[in-house]
């Protein structure tokens, strides 16, 4: 794409190739179309176009975004979160702007925060939590509501007004804040001086700047014996005892009303890390965080091998429905494939996503999940071949031996996850 014909003399020193970069980069993260449903494939032939429009309107101050197409998506909990999914035009104009201004952001960043930030991961926020579990007593799982419908454009633009001199990206970053939102009922709404897309790409950045001035800055100045872990708005604090705990609840909550959040009063809970050490008697000794729950533990000692109480995460309860849930969804035994090879290349990749992140800790914890496929495969030998369809024990004997014949053939069965 010859996109140095491109004139650059322009009042605001977007370049073309800025705008190239960030292209590259929201094609790469795919996507679904906005409000003006072009798709990527329908973008991407006739990007000269689209790229050229918008590097000559965001040069020149006249850039406008559209409307934000709002989609929603079933939570674990069974409540609804609601999306805000930007055109890919606008995609790559926040990306631009993204990547101009994150540098500056990340020097002033706490190492606590992990959420959405380069060279940093879910993860390595777990990792963190468990060493603060084993060294602390007692946590505080906070969970905040509505964090991202709930962002107060004025506090927030305090924040960037701190690191972003630049009256041009200001002006851009309130166009995106104020965009209306699109309902799946087609009402357009105007955002009422707060809130930020789930969905668009420049608002994990802007909520982590709210978040680092609005929490990780002053608990880090408020209490300098306290411990978090942070990854966007969900948030672990480790405290030294049981008042401390109740303490710094308190404290948080009167912060999270001064910038206009709110914590929810069932999900925010205190812990108690109880293991072979720590005996006390406290109702609640369990919480989750990122897909996995944290909660005692059966482990072996690595010196003596003798068993003893831990305090260690592994995937969720809910982590592993929502897996069973969609290989329902998909109906393995169903599937129309000539042979189980059609099945193994329909799953592996989403097996494999699977083990990299739920298996980082205690893979262990993913055979239940996995049996349970493995007996979808045999009902699915029984609706295929004639021969199994009155003998599960016939179907169970076939899977034995193509899992002997062809143990790479699954991802799962490479790892040993076999009947």
């Amino acid at each position: 794409m010859r996109m140095t014909l491109w004139n650059e003399t322009k009042s605001i020193p977007i370049s073309h190739s800025m705008i190239w970069e960030a292209y590259k980069k929201v094609q790469a993260n795919k996507g679904s179309a906005g409000v003006d449903d072009v798709s990527m494939e329908e973008y991407d032939a006739n990007r000269r176009k689209h790229l050229y429009k918008l590097w000559n309107r965001m040069a020149s101050g006249s850039y406008f975004p559209p409307s934000v197409k709002e989609v929603e998506i079933l939570k674990k909990d069974g409540n609804i979160r609601k999306l805000g999914i930007p055109t890919i035009s606008d995609r790559v104009a926040q990306m631009a702007i993204k990547m101009y201004i994150e540098p500056r952001f990340e020097e002033i960043f706490s190492p606590n925060s992990y959420g959405y930030r380069p060279n940093k991961n879910a993860h390595q926020a777990l990792q963190k939590v468990r060493e603060n579990c084993w060294r602390t007593n007692w946590v505080i799982d906070l969970d905040i509501v509505g964090f991202f419908d709930n962002i107060s454009h004025d506090k927030l633009m305090l924040a960037v007004e701190k690191h972003v001199p630049e009256f041009w990206i200001r002006l851009y970053i309130t166009r995106w804040l104020t965009a209306p939102v699109l309902k799946k009922t087609g009402e357009l709404i105007t955002k009422q001086g707060k809130g930020t897309p789930q969905g668009g790409v420049i608002s994990p950045l802007l909520a982590n700047l709210f978040l680092h001035y609005g929490f990780d800055k002053w608990l880090e100045q408020m209490d300098k014996t306290v411990n978090y872990s942070r990854y966007a708005d969900d948030v672990i604090v480790h405290c030294r005892s049981k008042q401390h705990a109740e303490q710094t609840l308190k404290l948080i909550n009167q912060r999270m009303n001064n910038i206009d959040l709110e914590l929810h009063p069932k999900k925010t809970k205190i812990v108690y890390c109880k293991d072979y050490r720590r005996k006390e008697k406290y109702p609640e000794t369990k919480f989750d965080f990122l897909g996995y729950s944290f909660q005692p533990r059966t482990a072996k000692s690595k010196r003596s091998g003798k068993l003893f109480l831990g305090f260690d995460c592994a995937i969720s309860i809910s982590s592993r429905k929502r897996i069973a849930d969609k290989l329902g969804e998909l109906e393995v035994e169903k599937m129309t494939f000539k042979s189980v090879v059609g099945i193994a290349q329909k799953l592996n990749p989403m097996i494999r996503g699977w083990f990299h992140y739920y298996g980082k800790f205690r893979i262990s914890s993913l055979h239940i999940v996995f049996r349970g496929l493995n007996k979808r495969l045999t009902r699915w030998a029984r609706r295929r071949y004639k021969r199994y369809k009155t003998s599960i024990k016939r179907a169970y004997n076939w899977l034995k031996r193509v899992q002997e014949q062809y143990p790479y053939l699954f991802y799962h069965w490479q790892l040993g996850f076999v009947y």
